[in-house]
């Protein structure tokens, strides 16, 4: 997508000739030099093919046409010989980085609320021996505690070090690792600690407190809780028989032991490595259970898509590490030696919520090269960028959009534009340290409008990926030399995808132009299956003639000639309306998060009735802006609660849903505006951003009832 240009003519003429005098004259010289044509050549080549010749697939990548990969190196088939070739590889370089925190304070905002704000200073680094040392005595420690192998054990916590530390441990001493969203409700934590059973749980001291002391209770079988922090504190208020411990005494309890690797009992490829619960978008999350064979393979999938990955590498960490997308990068990074800087979304830059004005972020100081994020993530990058361009003055303006479209022109042909990058885009690219050489992006659909902003303004390729909890987060990524948007990419070399039939939904891998169907992922990466839920099993997963297990995504995709996917719909997410269409929920959705009025929207409908109606968080700028030009008054919640606003709002929404092509019967006719944004801690959206329906619905049944006439 373009910016709309607001520029003189004589202007615009006088800076087209000058690029074209430029170009013209560096053009041959840089073309060969930079191998601009060679790139060109790996973009429009056939990237996957059906392995059988059928239309519906399975495809496969070409370079694993005979043969599925399923390990990272020869002979390493757990995850605790993968880390072991780490440390013998890269001992003494940093593998773990932690910033300390110099200082902290309440700042109270205009509104009474009071902010947290921290001032951090450098990074202090583990090295990988360093690393290695300490989840080898903290495995040991948890055996003295009677933690057995084969034996369940979680963690709740959040993204830091000790996070990866407690789960190399676990891996070494094959004990099997539950992961527990930090988001979760009371309810759901509860019940992914009874259904697994576990004694032992690692967690921190905030979540200790916030969390999981209220719900101690409910889960008789708990007797020791691990608590990460360094500072020890002393508990009061917890039920008898559960005993706290800090992570360093039981790595002390540990280092005593004489026979550290006599007690090890080494995992086997088959064995669960984690228990990893979904946030789940719907009802009661599920454990998916994942072998250390499954997840090496997925990690070999995924390293294979990331170009000249090295030791050199820094990966910033900040997501959710019991969100597959997150722990599969941080295993990606720590299997070739990269080194992992810890970070969280309050501190990731400059201007991120927790950090004081005038001081520097994580990403200013780490300096990461590689970066995973989920788009509601990019999306308020973007949004928050275009605001700044919006505030420049018209000379600045009119330079940006020039830049960034003439950059727009240039890399949709594959070529690069050096000069520009570095006279107009470095300010922004340092948003993210200023040397980031790959984003990868996961978790949801990424809009066509982000993925083309942030290859342009953040001068590096996103590579758009594709994968669930049950396939360990590996499906498809697209290759980064290849530009196009709305596209997920080429099968992994670990996985193969073919397409199912979906006769309700009117989609076919016999259709006309391009093959369409359920997405059915089939290899090594694919999960053991749901822990103790056979009935979800049988319905999602299946094994075929040779072996393989499949799983059955709900996804919707299809195949371009290349072999590259898109999703273009969710069988959850259709909806059939009284007189008989199908509405996408979630393509509606995608079509009008880019509109800058909008943060985030919830599309729902009712198949009773004949329309489709909205939920919608405003952005709070552009919406009280719009609220000052038309002189409606009052507080954020008076406004967002304003019929005159939903009015307006709709219009602006209507107009943007018609440039999007949209079906008719596709346009919300109704809205409501939400005051609070959707946060995991709300509970309405998940770790990974994304909308949990079933609570939204709850949430806002008053207003859906008033919108739908009191039905």
């Amino acid at each position: 997508m373009k910016l709309k240009e607001d520029v003189p003519p004589l202007f615009l003429h006088i800076f087209r000739s000058m690029v074209w005098v430029y170009s013209f004259i560096t053009f041959i010289p840089w073309y060969f030099l930079s191998g601009a044509g060679a790139n060109q050549a790996r973009a429009k080549r056939i990237k996957a093919r059906s392995v059988t010749g059928n239309p519906a697939g399975p495809y496969r990548a070409i370079n694993s046409q005979k043969q599925l990969v399923s390990e990272l190196h020869d002979g390493l088939g757990t995850l605790d010989k993968v880390f072991d070739y780490a440390v013998k590889h890269f001992s003494q370089r940093d593998c773990l980085g932690t910033r300390e925190v110099l200082s902290e304070e309440d700042e109270v905002q205009p509104n009474g609320k009071v902010f947290k704000k921290v001032i951090l200073g450098n990074y202090n680094w583990l090295s990988y021996e360093e690393t290695f040392l300490l989840a080898q005595r903290f495995g040991s420690g948890l055996a003295a505690l009677g933690q057995k192998p084969h034996c369940n054990i979680a963690i709740f916590c959040e993204t830091r070090a000790e996070w990866i530390i407690a789960a190399q441990a676990c891996f070494m001493y094959n004990f099997p690792l539950v992961t527990l969203y930090s988001t979760l409700g009371g309810a759901a934590i509860a019940h992914g600690l009874n259904e697994t059973e576990v004694t032992h749980i690692i967690t921190s001291k905030d979540l200790l407190q916030s969390r999981l002391k209220d719900i101690l209770l409910e889960v008789p079988r708990l007797q020791h809780i691990i608590i990460v922090d360094h500072k020890s504190t002393s508990w009061l208020g917890l039920p008898g028989g559960i005993l706290v411990h800090n992570m360093s005494s039981v790595q002390e309890l540990g280092a005593k032991s004489e026979s550290m690797m006599v007690q090890r009992r080494q995992p086997l490829p088959k064995d669960i490595a984690v228990i990893m619960y979904t946030s789940g978008s719907t009802g009661i999350p599920k454990g998916v259970m994942i072998s250390h064979r499954n997840i090496i393979a997925g990690v070999a999938g995924m390293a294979e898509r990331i170009p000249n990955l090295n030791e050199n590498d820094t990966f910033i960490g900040y997501l959710p590490l019991a969100h597959v997308l997150e722990l599969s990068a941080e295993l990606v990074c720590v299997s070739h030696g990269c080194r992992i800087g810890y970070s969280s979304p309050q501190t990731l830059s400059d201007q991120s919520t927790k950090i004081k004005k005038g001081s520097k972020g994580d990403a200013t100081v780490l300096k990461p090269t590689l970066m995973a994020a989920v788009p509601e993530i990019m999306d308020r990058i973007y949004k928050n960028v275009m605001t700044k361009v919006d505030e420049m003055s018209r000379v600045q303006r009119t330079l940006f959009v020039l830049a960034y479209n003439y950059k727009f022109e240039q890399i949709s042909k594959g070529y690069s534009t050096p000069l520009c990058d570095r006279l107009v885009f470095s300010k922004v690219r340092s948003l993210l340290g200023g040397n980031t050489r790959v984003l990868l992006s996961g978790g949801a659909p990424l809009s066509a409008a982000t993925q083309r902003f942030m290859n342009i303004c953040f001068c590096c390729p996103v590579g758009q990926g594709y994968g669930l909890t049950e396939t360990c987060g590996a499906g498809t990524i697209s290759e980064l030399y290849d530009y196009s948007t709305s596209r997920v990419g080429a099968p992994l070399v670990c996985s193969e995808i073919m397409l199912k039939d979906w006769v309700e939904g009117g989609y076919y891998s016999t259709d006309k132009h391009t093959p369409r169907g359920e997405i059915v992922i089939g290899g090594p990466n694919v999960s053991m299956g749901y822990y103790k839920n056979e009935a979800k099993n049988k319905e999602d997963f299946f094994v075929d003639r040779n072996g393989q297990r499949w799983f059955c995504t709900g996804d919707i995709g299809e195949f371009h000639p290349d072999g590259c996917l898109t999703i273009i719909d969710r069988k959850k997410d259709l909806v059939k309306l009284q007189a008989g269409e199908y509405v996408s929920l979630g393509k509606v959705e995608a079509a009008l998060k880019n509109c800058p009025l909008i943060d985030n929207i919830c599309a729902y409908a009712n198949s009773e009735e004949s329309y489709v109606i909205g939920f919608v968080v405003p952005n709070q700028k552009q919406l009280l802006a719009l609220a000052k030009q038309k002189q409606v008054r009052g507080s954020w919640e008076e406004i967002c609660n304003h019929h005159d606003m939903e009015k307006e709002v709709l219009s602006v929404i209507t107009e943007a849903a018609v440039n999007a092509k949209l079906e008719r019967f596709e346009i919300p006719k109704k809205i409501r505006l939400s005051a609070e944004p959707w946060t995991p801690e709300t509970g309405l959206v998940t770790d990974a951003f994304k909308l949990k329906r079933k609570e939204l619905k709850s949430h806002y049944q008053e207003d859906i009832e008033r919108m739908y006439g009191g039905k």
